[in-house]
């Protein structure tokens, strides 16, 4: 490999993983909207309130502004529920149009309106950095074609994230639409650090320490498979949240615990058997491996954040869910997430490794 082409690869492995950090600081951004009840601060999109910059004022919206921005929802979602039943789901199609939450507006909140905005226009930057990400795949191109079909293929979930975004508005943020959209954004990091991770695999060798511990992909594999699913836990135990919040005009925060119901139990009980699991493999990982290994710092760090999320989300449960802890507590858990999915990759990198040498 020649310079030009180590530095094209250098440059590809860089933008990949600014690509990947900034997508985790949208879902912290995202986290926020949340907590601040914000999700409709801009009732279209992707303009907000019919501008390209939204108003600062009601007294710059006409008066007839809320029956507007919901007809004009109703009509995007029978759109929606045509597709949907033009792929088999028309049942589904029909309980979106009689649901009847979908047909509430809300009142113009500058403070909220703006903040959903700046939640746009991250999401905006990002896209430009995925584009970005993808020019520099094709200068790469005749080093190795899977950069860019992989490349392309995140800007084509980014994209169709953005539209799930503007479903999830057009609903009037229905629950299982949110979980689509967090479920989406844990699949589009996960490309990206799988990008990354070649890139970054891109002429090095395994270690010895790296060798010698093939079982470890099953279990992390495990680990990161019941994540995903404490992580779909928690965002019913949000809807519920959600929920109680509206019925309390988002007040008497410390009442809102008391409100919700087993699945909340269930998710704060799952958290310990996923702490004792992920005890379990650091056990393994620490007993057997160099401390040097890329493995054994990784599992030092997942251990970490995992205590921090238990540890946020006994804050919330116990001060009155403060608004500041709730996206931090959805960041700790997608990070658990992709740090999972880089120890797996970094695994099977490195039984492909020793099956090479074995050979």
């Amino acid at each position: 490999m020649n310079i030009k082409d180590r530095k094209n690869i250098d440059s590809f492995r860089r933008i990949s993983l600014i690509t990947t950090a900034a997508i985790y600081f949208l879902i912290l951004v995202g986290g926020i909207v949340r907590s601040t009840g914000s999700g409709m601060g801009c009732p279209d999109w992707p303009k907000c309130f019919g501008s390209w910059i939204p108003p600062t004022s009601v007294d710059q919206l006409p008066n007839d502004y809320l029956e507007v921005y919901v007809q004009q929802r109703l009509a995007k979602n029978e759109r929606f529920a045509d597709l949907l039943a033009s792929i088999g789901f028309s049942e589904l199609g029909q309980q979106i149009l009689q649901d009847e939450s979908v047909a509430q507006e809300e009142p113009f909140n500058a403070t909220k309106t703006w903040i959903e905005y700046i939640n746009r226009l991250i999401g905006a930057v990002i896209g430009l950095l995925v584009l970005v990400t993808v020019y520099r795949a094709i200068l790469i191109w005749k080093l190795d074609r899977k950069f860019t079909y992989l490349s392309i293929s995140a800007l084509i979930l980014v994209l169709f994230q953005g539209w799930i975004g503007s479903i999830v508005v057009s609903t009037n943020l229905l629950q299982w639409m949110i979980t689509v959209h967090m479920l989406l954004a844990l699949v589009i990091v996960c490309l990206l650090l799988y990008i990354y991770f070649l890139a970054y695999q891109s002429g090095r060798q395994a270690s010895i320490g790296d060798i010698e511990n093939q079982s470890l992909g099953y279990v992390i594999a495990v680990c990161m498979l019941l994540m995903v699913i404490q992580i779909v836990l928690g965002t019913q135990v949000r809807e519920e949240v959600d929920e109680i919040a509206r019925k309390f005009s988002h007040t008497y925060r410390d009442s809102w615990i008391e409100g919700l119901g087993t699945t909340f139990l269930i998710h704060r009980s799952y958290s310990l058997f996923i702490l004792a699991l992920h005890l379990v493999f650091g056990y393994l990982v620490f007993k057997q491996m160099n401390k040097s290994s890329l493995i054994y710092q990784l599992t030092f760090w997942l251990l970490a954040i995992i205590v921090l999320e238990i540890l946020s989300g006994v804050g919330m449960a116990y001060f009155g869910i403060p608004a500041f802890l709730q996206p931090i507590h959805l960041l700790f858990g997608t990070l658990i997430v992709g740090i999972q999915f880089f120890i797996w990759l970094e695994i099977r990198h490195s039984k492909y490794v020793f099956k090479k040498i074995a050979s």
